[in-house]
């Protein structure tokens, strides 16, 4: 049988916690069934899984990773912190096929200090860091810095409070840090200048997409210009509210192209599948990579669904591109190089 990406049935699986806001379980299931409407509208026989609990087996049940291609959207195990990669671990371990990272790399990512390790490897500019346990000497003299936990995603943990500028509050935010999120702290020089977020799409020949920059020209004070947990999610919060995409950014043609190029290699060097955003701030002409984010958020109002907006791509198209790039992965495609693999096409190249 000739094959094409729109003849796998798809199945979107989705993670929903029932102990969550009301708002927030009808904003999931409203974004789910909207991103299943576009798919089948683009020709991709498509259902949904909600995975509720820890148990993906019995959520899978019925599917055959032979005729079934997932589209991974999930960010977690219901209940169970920082689990994405134990979501992935599963499906591998069930044979199927899915979009975006594997599991070995969404566990990695969780791991700042090893990431900057790898960057600093590639040699990709990152800040200045230091991981302290909660207990020893902690030699730290350089200030602002920025004071976050070493193992989380999300902004979990950072808020105004996160930027230092004195020993004693550095002392005092380390504690606090390990103490509520039961990890090291990851303490940061804090780059005071502008920041990109910097998506990336594809596999062995990567694309990036049009770059955002997030305006903080509301924020007076430097050191209060950084992307917190309710930047990110409390829309009623202040720093939610005073922080706006810039699409595309105002860059020279020369940053846009080193832009891209330190996007690629930190994309390559962290072992990112399929799309991922990457967080790049700017100091003295320098770019720093802040933080790489395998399985980004798709939701339509963030960066990287804006930023294949621009591109020429739908909602259902970008994921259905998606869908194409992990296809190439599945069993049914492997030997069909006389049939290549083409996604629902955007209305324009990706720049």
């Amino acid at each position: 049988m000739n094959y094409a990406p729109t003849h796998l049935p798809v199945i979107i699986l989705y993670d929903l916690d029932r102990t969550w806001p009301l708002e927030d379980i009808d904003e999931i299931l409203t974004l789910v069934k909207n991103l299943e409407n576009d798919l089948l509208a683009l020709g991709h026989p498509t259902q949904t899984v909600c995975l509720e609990d820890d148990k993906l087996e019995q959520a899978m049940a019925g599917c055959d990773p032979s005729r079934h291609i997932v589209f991974n959207w999930c960010e977690e195990v219901p209940g169970i912190p920082r689990s994405s990669a134990l979501v992935a671990r599963k499906l591998e371990e069930l044979g199927f096929t899915f979009t975006g990272a594997g599991s070995q790399a969404l566990q990695f990512s969780y791991d700042k200090p090893a990431v900057k390790e790898q960057l600093l490897k590639k040699r990709v500019p990152t800040p200045y860091w230091q991981v302290y346990p909660g207990t020893g000497v902690l030699d730290w003299d350089c200030f602002p810095a920025i004071v976050k936990p070493a193992f989380e995603h999300y902004s979990n943990g950072i808020t105004q409070e996160a930027v230092v500028h004195t020993r004693s509050e550095l002392l005092h935010r380390v504690a606090l840090i390990t103490e509520t999120f039961r990890q090291p702290a990851l303490i940061e020089d804090f780059i005071s200048g502008r920041e990109f977020h910097v998506s990336v799409v594809g596999n062995g020949k990567l694309k990036v997409l049009p770059i955002a920059e997030m305006d903080f020209s509301a924020i007076q004070e430097p050191s209060a210009r950084l992307c917190t947990y309710d930047s990110k999610f409390v829309p009623a919060s202040l720093d939610y509210q005073m922080i706006q995409l810039r699409l595309p950014a105002s860059i020279s043609p020369e940053e846009k192209q080193q832009l891209e190029r330190l996007s690629i290699v930190a994309f390559r060097a962290t072992n990112c599948r399929d799309y991922a955003r990457l967080d790049i701030r700017q100091r003295n002409g320098i770019f720093y990579v802040l933080d790489v984010n395998p399985n980004a958020d798709l939701s339509p109002d963030t960066s990287l669904a804006i930023s294949a907006g621009m591109a020429g791509y739908s909602h259902g198209q970008f994921g259905s591109l998606l869908i194409s790039l992990a296809a190439r992965r599945h069993p049914a495609f492997f030997s069909q190089k006389k049939n290549p693999i083409r996604p629902v096409p955007a209305k324009q190249a990706v720049a």
